[in-house]
């Protein structure tokens, strides 16, 4: 049963809907669909919209995945950023910090050793690339007319809705905790109000250095970002302050199209995006779980069957996702049988499982669709919130701190070096079936997502709940080892009685997700976060 404060309805529309975590992100993509643009223009709006309302999750500085079902097939997009030219292992382990258990699971991929903040997990921001490279290959309306909304609201000012200026503060007291020198002076000015607090619920903030870098990203096609006065700011701060980011690095970024990978799950296809997205811990969980006879098991069963198979799925992921353009996946980690000899291991009692060896070969998530039948799934992130805390002066955004998600261990496929994409906890999902469109989904949230992505098609697929419904049930949260966190709702007993160590906890690690299905008999149902300030709007 839902958590009597989930009490979101579904909403059920003719012609489009935008679904986001933020009202006035989701007003301005709603506004692009309503003036003609599709649901490609309505993303990229929205996108925008959030880098300025929900800054402490995403930024103009950070990176983008998405999934476009163009009417008859799926494309995917990976605007993920290198690290810099300059980047070395040794550098890195000059300045390491030990693991820290405050990262969960994150810990799997040695990424915990790299430091969080400041220049060095900075990687080249993918999030302007991706806007631009979607629009011109799907979008409809002028590129400059869908950063409207952002840019006012960054001039203007807006109200900071609950639950963004509860992370926004939270953020505030890691920075003034310890975050101190000259790459982290400008982020006080541009995120503090009177002094140093972060703005309250209801409060108005505005940030005009910001609207004049959307203004420029606008005007130019997002080559002011990697060629021109940005790019020059950019690399300037990093040269004062003690930053391997150059104007090279910058101007030599580029987005990738990709292929989405999926697995059948009960008759539907589940679609992630390939690495080094870590979707495919989603899609391994549910490859097990597929062969597993949920109907007839109590639901205590089927709840400890999920979590034991998504520590599988992260055992893989963990060891084998990277850089897809330095090391691929293993040819056979997505067949079947490889999945049978993974589900065999899953016993009665908690486990704690290593990968296995297959045949060789703080973010934002938003979801749209039109009347003509395209649908866009995305995501977009700076990482943990306000990610590297390094702010670019006279601009008004941050920048990710994508590199901390870097393994120290040389013979890891992930191995910080430079010119290489990280390991990325953001996957956008997509659900189709007998090759037709069902929807996009997502969970934002770090090492929850893969977790969230199964917990919502399992409710979907085998409860049979609509995106709303899906969204409003309790989840649960595998930290690392046997340590399993779970929301009021869910008894912990019988979980503890098979060795999982269960806190019972309401928190912000269980993520915050968006769904849109399409109606068989046309329009769409939606659903949207009850834990955040979800919010899904159509017409």
């Amino acid at each position: 049963m839902p958590l009597p404060s989930l009490t979101h309805k579904p909403l059920y529309t003719a012609h489009g809907v935008v679904a986001t975590s933020q009202p006035l992100a989701t007003s301005a993509g709603l506004a692009v669909l309503r003036r003609g643009g599709n649901a490609v223009d309505a993303a990229i709006a929205t996108a925008i919209t959030l880098t300025v309302v929900q800054p402490a999750s995403n930024d103009i500085g950070g990176d983008l995945f998405a999934i476009v079902w163009d009417g008859s097939a799926l494309h995917g997009l990976n605007a993920s950023g290198r690290s810099p030219a300059a980047l070395t292992l040794d550098l890195v382990r000059s300045v390491a910090t030990p693991p820290s258990a405050d990262l969960g699971g994150t810990q799997a991929v040695a990424s915990t050793t790299m430091p969080a903040h400041g220049w060095l997990p900075v990687t080249v921001p993918g999030a302007p690339a991706g806007w631009r490279d979607l629009h011109e290959r799907f979008g409809r309306l002028p590129f400059a007319e869908l950063f409207a909304d952002a840019i006012g609201y960054a001039s203007a000012g807006y109200p900071v809705s609950p639950s963004v200026a509860r992370h926004w503060e939270q953020a505030g007291r890691q920075v003034h905790a310890g975050l101190r020198g000259a790459e982290f002076a400008e982020w006080e000015r541009v995120f503090t109000v009177d002094g140093g607090r972060a703005p309250a619920a209801g409060e108005w903030w505005r940030n005009p250095d910001a609207a004049r870098t959307l203004r420029l990203i606008a005007e130019s096609g997002a080559e002011e970002f990697y060629r021109g006065r940005i790019a020059a700011a950019i690399a300037a701060h990093a040269s004062a302050t003690g930053g391997l980011l150059t104007l090279e690095d910058l101007a030599q970024h580029t987005s990738t199209w990709v292929e989405p990978i999926g697995v059948n799950y009960r008759g539907y296809d589940v679609w992630e995006l390939p690495p080094n997205g870590q979707g495919v811990a989603a899609l391994l969980a549910l490859g097990i779980l597929d062969g597993l006879d949920l109907a007839t098991a109590d639901p205590q069963q089927r709840l400890h069957w999920q979590i034991e198979a998504m520590k599988l799925g992260f055992a893989d992921a963990h060891a084998y996702v990277a850089d897809p353009e330095m090391s691929a996946l293993p040819a056979g980690l997505l067949d079947p049988a490889y999945a049978a000899t993974r589900r065999a291991l899953i016993g009665e009692s908690a486990g704690d499982p290593p990968p296995g060896d297959p045949a060789r070969g703080g973010t934002v998530y938003l979801c749209t669709a039109d009347a003509d039948g395209m649908m866009v799934s995305l995501i977009q992130s700076n990482y943990m919130a306000f990610g590297s805390h390094v702010v670019i002066p006279g601009y008004g955004f941050g920048l990710q701190n994508r590199g901390a998600g870097f393994s120290l261990d040389p013979a890891h496929p992930n191995v910080a070096a430079g010119g290489k994409r990280p390991y990325h906890t953001i996957i956008p999902g997509f659900l189709t079936r007998d090759g037709q469109a069902v929807g996009p989904f997502g969970v934002m949230g770090g090492h929850m997502q893969p977790q969230g992505h199964l917990q919502l098609v399992m409710s979907t697929v085998d409860e049979g709940l609509d995106p709303q419904a899906a969204l409003n049930q309790p989840r649960w949260y595998w930290h690392t080892a046997r340590d399993v966190r779970v929301e009021p709702g869910i008894d912990p007993e019988p979980l503890r009685r098979r060795g999982h160590q269960v806190t019972v906890e309401e928190s912000d690690v269980y993520g915050s997700g968006q769904a849109i299905w399409r109606q068989p008999s046309g329009g769409y149902v939606a659903g949207s976060e009850p834990r955040a300030d979800g919010y899904a709007a159509g017409y």
